[in-house]
């Protein structure tokens, strides 16, 4: 496109998984998510590109062109990976954004590597973007590229969403960065949050930091041409009607059947998904399960807990530090209350494809979704979406995004690990007539509510801002 794209999509990666062969060549091929699903109609009908960091340290690519959308690579250096992405980003901004769970590191060194890196996508966004394009910057890595992009091109319409938690003033005032965080957020005419906390949580922080006019979600910006930026919450979702039709598929039916027989035909199989992370609640589940098997509550053999833990930032100490804690609680209640060939919890430290999860998904009676701290966790939809048989009962924790929006759901406070397990007990003791009645309203809610309407939704409210619909 000589004179630039319609709309440009900014993320900290590209929407493919990169293969470099050793003779240099590249081969892509699309990388699964939501996101993708739900903004590659749009940029094809739109003319669009898509901002990102390719996969690989020190890797170079020309712009190139995947399904119908213009990719544009940011490089990265080794040393901008350590300190901007598994530094700054993820055990500065991580931690602090998740309730200071785990202590964040404020290092000046990554600081600056945030900085640059901001720029670079700032930088490569205003040289793809046709005059008054829309653009929409994605989450936690890229706070600052709004207001760079709002100096660099005060034309383009510019959408921030933010994936995770945000922050209120007495925590997200420990970041000796903050004033500049917030200016840089302030660049968007658009600021999407999970939450109406969330959302409310920065306004206060605007209000602490600037001397800004905050009027309910419009904050004012004043200048030569006076603008505003609002702040709302637009709950993400997930492309639901699809996960609905895999699961009812022949294979992932099967598949969960096959399953259930693999684990002995219990009575009630109980079902933890997560990244292998802090902020997901797994130690404090698996030590809640631990009592009530050897309680005699969930007796071995009528019940399992198979839980999945993804590997995550495996060379970041916390997370390395919570793995060796997960594997030897396991280790320690399956070798105290487990039988030969009859554990108490089935551990599988991978990562699944699509189809496997779903079936996963079909062959739990119970899905535990117990984070300390999540944006939204999208999870506990994903395993609503795949109850195409309308039962299975979901305890989700209060400190998700998704408990303002899935009522039918068993609501759990897990750092109550008392309040946890009768939790537990009281969902796969559930009677079936309730659960069904619990699913089909949940099932409703998810269905309708999928990942099109959400960025539906947060396109027409920055074009609203804007006086036009999207074309």
């Amino acid at each position: 496109m000589p004179n630039g794209y319609d709309f440009v999509t900014v993320a900290n990666r590209l929407p493919v998984d990169l293969t470099v062969a050793d003779d240099g060549s590249v081969t892509s091929e699309r990388a699964p998510g939501g996101l993708v699903t739900a903004l590659e109609p749009i940029m094809q009908a739109r003319h669009g590109a898509w901002v990102g960091w390719p996969g690989a340290a020190d890797l170079e690519l020309e712009p190139f062109d995947s399904d119908g959308i213009r990719l544009v690579p940011v490089p990265l250096s080794a040393g901008e990976l350590e300190d901007y992405y598994e530094g700054f980003s993820n055990d500065t901004l991580w931690p602090l954004f998740h309730d200071v769970i785990a202590p964040p590191a404020f290092h000046r060194e990554w600081w600056d590597a945030y900085r640059r890196v901001n720029k670079r996508f700032a930088d490569a966004v205003a040289g793809v973007a046709a005059h008054g394009a829309t653009v929409w910057v994605h989450d936690y890595q890229l706070q600052l590229v709004p207001g760079l992009l709002r100096e660099l091109r005060p034309d383009l319409k510019i959408g921030y969403f933010h994936h995770i938690p945000f922050p209120p003033w007495e925590i997200f005032a420990q970041l000796p960065w903050r004033a500049a965080v917030i200016r840089g957020l302030l660049g968007a005419d658009l600021l999407g949050f999970q939450r109406a906390s969330d959302a409310a949580n920065f306004l206060r922080n605007v209000r602490r930091l600037t001397d800004l006019k905050v009027s309910g979600a419009l904050v004012t910006i004043p200048g030569e041409q006076e603008r505003q930026v609002r702040a709302s919450a637009f709950p993400i979702s997930i492309d639901s009607k699809a996960f609905d039709e895999l699961a009812r598929s022949e294979a992932v039916q099967a598949r969960a059947a096959e399953i259930r027989r693999d684990l002995g035909n219990p009575k009630t199989v109980l079902l933890g998904v997560d990244r292998l992370d802090y902020t997901k609640g797994i130690r404090h589940r698996i030590k809640a399960y631990g009592e009530l098997v050897a309680e005699g509550r969930m007796p071995v053999g009528e019940a399992i807990l198979v839980q999945v833990a993804s590997p995550s930032r495996e060379k970041v100490r916390a997370y390395m530090e919570l793995r060796e804690d997960v594997e030897l609680a396991v280790g320690r209640i399956n070798g105290e209350v487990g039988e030969l060939g009859s554990p108490a919890i089935e551990y599988l430290h991978h990562t699944y494809p699509l189809e496997e999860m779903a079936a996963l998904y079909v062959a739990a009676d119970v899905m535990l979704v117990t984070s300390l701290r999540d944006g939204m966790n999208l999870v506990a939809k994903e395993y609503v979406a795949a109850r195409v048989s309308d039962d299975g009962v979901l305890v989700l924790s209060e400190f998700t995004g998704a408990a303002d929006e899935l009522s039918g759901s068993v609501l759990v406070n897990p750092h109550d690990i008392e309040g946890l397990k009768d939790a537990m007990e009281f969902a796969a003791q559930l009677p079936q007539r309730d659960a069904r009645r619990r699913m089909r309203r949940l099932r409703r809610r998810v269905l309708e509510d999928d990942v099109a309407k959400w960025s539906a939704a947060f396109l027409d409210t920055l074009d609203a801002m804007h006086g036009g619909p999207r074309g």
